[in-house]
């Protein structure tokens, strides 16, 4: 099942998609352009811890010159504040050079996670979505160890428009969860990738994570991007999609 979080006629509301619309609980179904998109998760009763990724695809550390692989997991915190939904404007600082898209499989925690093993890993997942998570190489110091001003900026991560339920996705894809990735800019393909290729897969990462802090329900993973970034210009359309998922649709304005 696919979930959504819009808000309709200045109201916060759940939906799923129902034959190519939104229907809300109530059981009213409407149009995907009568709504204004949210990240699609469920509100938690604390920080929401958000875990990313870099370097962890071989080819796009080999694109940015790295002769090897990392050997562990490279993982930076994010503020949730970041988050914005399908169809929003993301922000392009002005005077910088240099500003990508990365499409990611984002990881949605569904129960605690407290030293799992790897074999039990895919159990801790409650479903999945799509995040582009937007570096601005102009302020990058440290591939290893993004600082905060790359990647920890408000408007620049959209996440959405669905919440997958793992169980359905699985069901579909097996647990490998081989699923393609692409990315658009204003039509045109500039990313091409597939999750099996991740150095790193969910359940090593959800292990890894576990091994030394607690997962809790509505955490997020951003499972890191392919080769294939390209610098956006305020007006470009970038549309960052994953097999099974959908596509998730985002514009670049000025600030």
């Amino acid at each position: 099942m696919k979930h959504a979080r819009v808000v309709l006629n200045g109201q916060t509301v759940d939906a799923i998609e129902q034959d190519g619309q939104l229907q809300l609980a109530d059981g009213r179904r409407v149009g995907f352009d009568e709504v204004q998109w949210l990240p699609p998760l469920q509100p938690v009763t604390r920080p929401r811890t958000v875990l990313a990724l870099g370097l962890n695809y071989a080819d796009h550390a080999k694109e940015l010159a790295f002769k090897e692989p990392p050997k562990e997991p490279l993982a930076f915190v994010k503020g949730e504040a970041g988050l914005i939904g399908h169809q929003q404007h993301t922000l392009r600082p002005n005077g910088v050079s240099f500003m990508h898209y990365e499409c990611e499989l984002a990881v949605v925690i569904g129960r605690t996670a407290r030293r799992v093993r790897k074999d039990d890993a895919l159990d801790f997942v409650g479903s999945y979505s799509i995040a582009n998570d937007y570096a601005i190489r102009d302020y990058l110091e440290n591939w290893y160890r993004p600082n905060l001003r790359v990647k920890n900026r408000d408007t620049c991560t959209p996440l959405g428009p669905w919440r997958v339920d793992a169980a359905d996705l699985h069901a579909l894809y097996g647990d490998r969860l081989e699923l393609a990735l692409t990315t658009t800019v204003n039509g045109q393909l500039t990313q091409s990738g597939n999750t099996r290729d991740m150095i790193f897969d969910v359940p090593t990462l959800i292990e890894y994570f576990s091994s030394f802090m607690t997962l809790n329900p509505g955490d997020l993973i951003l499972t890191g991007t392919p080769d294939g970034v390209v610098d956006c210009q305020p007006g470009d359309v970038i549309i960052t999609a994953i097999e099974g998922i959908g596509e998730l649709t985002n514009t670049i304005s000025h600030a």
